[in-house]
């Protein structure tokens, strides 16, 4: 790629995630390499099992405990958090990867777990041609200010209000 940009995927509506998994798949297409830094997240859902099908091209990394938070933050969510984004500022400066995806990190920022700043400090980090993907609703002002490009996903309708719950395969 001639120029990487930062890409933001935010808004109250289903398909954030989605959607950065498949420009990945777009991205490991076209030989990129790519690496995952999920945030708030862990556990093995169906993505997961679908990227580890794709080989040594794409490198997912979870950090925190797998749930999104509500009050304080724990500690040791702290930590793990903390040490998941050193581990995926590295990854964004490396020129390793052709794309990083740092998914529901607004909501890392939201919930506590790191300072927009430190975030900021991050991204102002990258490889001049690696493109990153930072996820996660409640994008902060600062974050969307640096971005080159915004998408906001808007819930226009959605059937948990009809008492659905998440299916295996289509949302976890």
């Amino acid at each position: 790629m001639k120029k990487a940009y930062l890409q933001v995927y935010t808004g109250d509506g289903k398909g954030k995630t989605t959607a950065a998994l498949g420009l990945t798949l777009r991205a490991v297409g076209a030989g990129m390499r790519v690496f995952i830094g999920q945030f708030a997240k862990s556990g093995r859902y169906s993505e997961i099992a679908g990227l580890e099908r794709l080989g040594d091209r794409v490198t997912v990394r979870q950090y925190g405990d797998g749930r999104f938070i509500k009050g304080l933050p724990s500690a040791g969510n702290v930590r793990r958090t903390a040490d998941g984004l050193t581990e995926a500022t590295a990854a964004m400066a490396s020129g390793e990867y052709d794309l990083v995806i740092l998914d529901e990190a607004n909501v890392a920022v939201t919930c506590g777990l790191f300072e927009v700043q430190t975030l900021l400090t991050a991204l102002a980090a990258r490889h001049p041609k690696t493109e990153v993907v930072v996820t996660g609703r409640g994008a902060h002002p600062l974050v969307i200010e640096a971005a080159d490009l915004v998408t906001e996903m808007r819930e226009v309708k959605h059937y948990y209000r009809a008492g659905v719950k998440a299916r295996k395969g289509i949302e976890v």
